[in-house]
């Protein structure tokens, strides 16, 4: 009995619920600079808390989910190098969280906006030279595509000058932390489940953004009860339903075609903005968006199937 069409069909159907996780985890994510701004910390400890109170969800999860997909990932036989590679990819996104916020200070908001939507670019570049991954003509298509869509819906282009030049290099920076971070994640996932690389990611994000929270200078004390429930549904949104369901995602879709959907998230996060705080989507956002899902439906076009 020829058992390829069954496969091939089980393959598909992982690979569109893979899609439609990447897509939930995109939008969720979406959420965390709407949280953040509501909170009554500042950028850096608010972060730190996000990942601090993660922490003991992600061993509840554990407690309940962890040993049902013995097959995914074999800790028995992962030696220290793999469990430094898991903080490894904890500090990246620390690194990333961190960087930006400094970048924000430093340069204008629209310079480093766009620049830390770079990353597709630094996880292409990554994956080729680290892992000779391909990439096709129509992928490269699609991700100059929803480039270009990220600019108009910024409204704004690059303003490179002297004094933006720390801020605007942090911004690059901050791309490049979250793209390592993406591309790690990826190549973890292949033997590793979810929950078991957060349980040692996350708690190394929490250490690497503490100094730099105290370093900040502002208070790391939650003052009221409305605070901590940000912080909490910051914890459990964005940072464990959302970055767990991209994580879950890596595992069955390139890094390069997971880098370029993410670029949704501006969309979701200017179209929550426009309905909490007022802030109007006018022609040129409407457009950037409308390219952005372009270039994305393009890349996957061209996605190289694993």
């Amino acid at each position: 009995m020829d058992h390829a069409p069954a496969s091939r069909t089980a393959a598909l159907r992982t690979e569109r619920l893979a899609i439609l996780a990447l897509l939930v985890g995109a939008v969720v994510t979406a959420f965390a600079p709407i949280l953040v701004r509501v909170s009554e910390l500042g950028p850096t400890p608010t972060a730190f808390y996000r990942f601090l109170l993660a922490v003991p969800l992600y061993w509840a999860l554990a407690l309940t989910v962890r040993g049902r997909d013995r097959g995914v990932h074999d800790e028995k036989h992962a030696g220290p190098r793999v469990y430094l590679r898991m903080a490894m990819a904890g500090a990246f996104l620390a690194g990333d969280m961190s960087v930006w916020h400094y970048s924000i200070l430093m340069t204008t908001v629209a310079n480093a906006s766009l620049l830390l939507n770079v990353t597709p670019v630094f996880v292409v570049l990554g994956g080729w030279f680290l892992f000779r991954t391909r990439v096709t003509g129509t992928f490269m298509l699609g991700l100059a595509a929803a480039m270009a869509g990220v600019v108009v819906l910024s409204g704004a282009s690059l303003a490179l000058s002297r004094t933006h030049f720390v801020g605007d290099v942090l911004g690059v920076v901050t791309a490049m932390f979250y793209a390592a971070y993406q591309l790690t994640i990826e190549r973890l996932r292949r033997r590793f489940s979810t929950i078991t690389i957060m349980l040692y990611a996350v708690p190394a994000c929490a250490m690497v953004t503490l100094p730099v929270a105290l370093l900040s200078g502002d208070t790391l004390a939650v003052m009221t009860p409305a605070g901590w429930a940000v912080l909490v549904a910051l914890a459990a949104g964005p940072q464990v339903l959302g970055q767990g369901l991209i994580a879950w995602a890596l595992a069955h879709l390139p890094a390069s075609f997971v880098s370029v959907s993410l670029l949704v998230q501006p969309i979701v996060a200017g179209t929550v903005a426009w309905f909490l705080f007022n802030e109007r989507i006018g022609a040129q956002q409407a457009i950037g968006a409308i390219v952005v899902v372009t270039g994305i439906v393009i890349a996957r076009r061209g996605t190289v199937r694993r």
